[in-house]
């Protein structure tokens, strides 16, 4: 009968003095806390890092409490570490002077980070459009690995994952439609200086989706006409200077002539110094009738003017 030469494994030394319990530990996640200096920020992070009210806040409360909330890193080859989720608490940490932020450590694949940073600060209750786009980008991205793709910025973003297409997938997730997210992902496509117009509400998302689709060259002379005259194009205006473009006949000129043209939501409106006017008026006035108390004032002051001319007639 032959005999079986197969070997038993022989345990590794250091299971001849550990516990189960202490190797079972020894994997579990912890908290640990890590220099500020030895953190690396997220690469191309999308969400902005700003310096406000809200951030002098979390500083404060870490100076009163720490950080509640440890920070998500990972480990890099070079013996420091990248930040994941916690960028903000790692600035707020850095303007109370601490030194070090808790946080945990754990090994992420590059596409699996991106989809932990992108939900991680997808919760905030305000999030700009510029924000939004690159976010959107770079998780449909981490999710279209899983299958061949296509375009992000049309119709045919990604194909089939799981039965869905990967931006549909997206869709469900983030609560924003399919179409909106290729629209977000579209601003993608702004020069800075636009999107940067597009943050601050100048212009809306729809005229800054038609934008997209200019060439550099012709999207900073759209900014050109904006900071020389205070006037963003209208959604009408956006949509036929992008066929203008993609039929190869948008000059300068002719973003001039179109941009030129009056807009109804751009009619010059006039305004008043509220202080001014209340400064005028019975302190005892209901809001909803200083129009009236003003046009009445208006329209007795243009009749004692007429009667002044008909008496400095006679």
């Amino acid at each position: 009968m032959a005999k079986n030469t197969s070997k038993m494994p022989l345990p590794k030394l250091d299971d001849l003095f550990t516990t189960e319990e202490d190797r079972v530990n020894a994997n579990l996640e912890k908290v640990v806390d890590i220099k500020i200096s030895d953190i690396d920020d997220f690469p191309n992070h999308p969400f902005k890092v700003i310096e406000n009210e809200e951030m002098y806040n979390m500083r404060d409360s870490i100076k009163e409490n720490g950080v509640l909330v440890p920070a998500l890193v990972r480990p890099k080859e070079n013996g420091r570490y990248e930040m994941v989720s916690g960028h903000r608490r790692k600035f707020a940490s850095q303007l109370a002077n601490n030194e070090t932020i808790p946080c945990i450590v754990r090994n992420l694949s590059d596409d699996e980070a991106i989809i932990i940073m992108v939900d991680s600060n997808l919760q905030r209750e305000e999030i700009l459009p510029s924000e939004k786009a690159f976010a959107y980008k770079m998780k449909l991205e981490a999710i279209s690995h899983q299958g061949k793709r296509n375009d992000l910025t049309c119709d045919q973003v990604g194909d089939k994952l799981n039965g869905k297409k990967s931006v549909v997938l997206l869709a469900e997730e983030v609560g924003d439609s399919k179409s909106q997210i290729q629209r977000f992902i579209r601003l993608t496509e702004l020069i800075p200086e636009l999107l940067e117009l597009v943050d601050e509400k100048q212009i809306a998302l729809s005229p800054a989706v038609e934008l997209s689709f200019l060439t550099d060259e012709q999207q900073y002379s759209v900014l050109d006409y904006i900071d020389y005259n205070a006037v963003t194009p209208s959604h009408a205006q956006t949509i036929r200077m992008k066929k203008l473009s993609q039929e190869g006949t948008l000059t300068v000129e002719l973003i001039e002539s179109i941009m030129s043209e009056e807009k109804s939501n751009q009619i010059s409106k006039i305004k008043f110094n509220e202080n001014r006017i209340r400064s005028v008026l019975p302190k005892n006035i209901e809001d909803k009738k200083i129009e009236d108390f003003v046009v009445n004032a208006i329209e007795f002051y243009n009749k004692h003017l007429q009667r002044q001319k008909s008496m400095d007639a006679r």
